[in-house]
């Protein structure tokens, strides 16, 4: 065996061999030193590459832009929706940046404070919500660059009050958002076919106050946008807690309190009111109909020129549904629901169409989805049921039929059937009512004192199987 002085000189030549070896080859440290500090690291690796093939890196989309001027790229044509292309947000208020701020409306038709709407409640926006400003008054506000939030963003600037409702989610938000949105596609220069919402954001709502009691919003919004997420308010705050500059690629701004200050809410009064003088691509509702109920019942009903379902699984005959209320509020007499169900079947037992009569609550969503997409005609008395006409096909046949009290008519649902494509009857008992594109009727007119939400609800049964015999033998043009 060595003795102790022989391993400790061993040792020590062992030891300057190696630092002379290292000392003598600069190309070898710099070798290690990239190897040991410039390759990152990579758990999917198998082994380490020196030239960077197969590390793990994440794609980068982030980006900063300097601060440049908003524009409205299709103009300003609705109050309460308007579209932005590079829409700044700091410290929670959003800013225009422009050379021109008379090319800008006024932003009491763009938003309103975020409170409900109830008498002695000012509405009016303050500079905590919006600014318009020139590139000169930017610099102290927003500095020299912004942080880029990609892809287009609905922001919806408004409480819960009329969002927890199938109705006006759906109805008016919603529809009223994308009837705009499709505008731009008739835009010089504006590739189509437009992208999908990258995000819907709700500024003002801190939970889940925007689902409506039924549970049928949230599903649906996942069936229509799978892809786009819906951000609340702490989404909002975390811009403010950062204390930066973001910048909006494309904006939409949904104000239901500016959307009311359209001279149209006066003759409607309904917060969609405001785009329906606003040119838009025929069937514009059309692609989003056909995802949701794909997405939805996981399947697409086709239908034939009559209106017979020939896709799986197919009907004979065109689907006529009635949608009951007579198990809640709203309603009709007892005998003019007997008297209608006896008329529906006498002409569906004549081979003209096959009848559904359906109470909506008793149904999954799916159900109901799957139950109007494979009608031709829906009718029943004015209520949240008639919502439904969204995601019923349009065709020349293609009918919506609902029963007043007499006296009463309200535009809630011939707004939907004219987006939809869908021709809308109201009937008075014995009485019907329809308008050619470009006439409504004039005004809103709740009838009678307590009626209108009463449960004595009159109908006249062949009037109404009057109705649809026209409208399924009518020719198509």
């Amino acid at each position: 065996m060595l003795a102790r002085r022989q391993k400790i000189i061993i040792a020590l030549i062992t030891g300057s061999a190696f630092l002379l070896f290292f000392s003598s080859s600069p190309q070898l440290i710099d070798h290690v030193a990239n190897v040991s500090m410039k390759v990152p690291y990579s758990p999917w690796a198998g082994r380490v590459d020196c030239k960077g093939e197969g590390a793990f890196h994440l794609q980068d989309h982030s980006k900063t832009e300097a601060i440049t001027e908003t524009t409205l790229p299709g103009g300003a044509p609705a109050p309460g929706f308007t579209i932005f292309d590079r829409l700044y947000i700091w410290n929670g208020t959003m800013f225009a940046v422009t050379s021109n701020p008379r090319a800008f409306p006024q932003i009491r038709y763009i938003l309103s404070q975020p409170k409900e709407q109830r008498e002695g409640n000012n509405l009016e926006p303050t500079s905590r919500e919006m600014q318009i400003i020139t590139p000169a008054e930017a610099a102290p506000f927003l500095g020299e660059r912004a942080v880029v939030i990609e892809g287009m963003t609905f922001i919806l600037y408004d409480t819960s009050q009329f969002m927890a409702h199938y109705y006006h989610w759906w109805g008016e938000i919603i529809l009223g958002a994308m009837r705009i949105y499709s505008t731009l596609s008739l835009v010089p220069g504006v590739r189509s076919p437009l992208p999908d919402p990258s995000r819907f954001i709700l500024p003002n709502i801190p939970d889940h106050e925007w689902r409506d009691r039924a549970g049928v919003n949230g599903p649906l919004m996942r069936a229509a946008f799978p892809s786009t997420s819906i951000e609340r308010m702490d989404f909002w705050q975390d811009l403010v807690d950062l204390n930066q500059t973001f910048v909006f690629e494309r904006a939409m701004i949904v104000s239901r309190s500016a959307a009311h200050r359209s001279p149209l809410s006066t003759l409607w009064y309904k917060m969609i009111s405001s785009t329906m003088n606003v040119t838009v691509p025929t069937h514009f509702w059309e692609p989003l109909r056909q995802r949701l109920v794909l997405n939805t019942v996981a399947y697409l009903p086709v239908m034939n020129s009559a209106g017979a379902v020939i896709s799986n699984p197919p009907s004979q005959l065109p689907i006529v549904t009635y949608i009951s209320r007579q198990g809640g509020g709203r309603r009709l007499t007892r005998e003019s629901h007997d008297g209608l169900v006896k008329s529906l079947n006498e002409m569906s037992n004549q081979g003209l169409f096959e009848l559904h009569i359906l109470r909506m609550e008793t149904l999954t969503f799916s159900q109901q989805v799957e139950a109007v997409a494979r009608s031709t005609i829906i009718l029943g008395v004015h209520g949240n049921g008639l919502t439904h006409q969204l995601w019923m096909p349009p065709s020349p046949h293609s009918t919506v039929i609902e029963m007043f009290f007499p006296g009463a008519y309200i535009h809630d649902y011939e707004i939907l059937a004219r987006n939809s494509g869908h021709k809308h009857y109201a009937v008075w008992n014995d009485t019907t009512l329809t308008y050619p594109d470009g006439e409504w009727f004039k005004g809103v007119d709740y009838g009678p004192e307590n009626t209108f939400n009463g449960n004595s609800i009159p109908v006249h049964g062949p009037t109404v199987t009057q109705v649809i015999r026209e409208r399924l033998t009518s020719p198509v043009l």
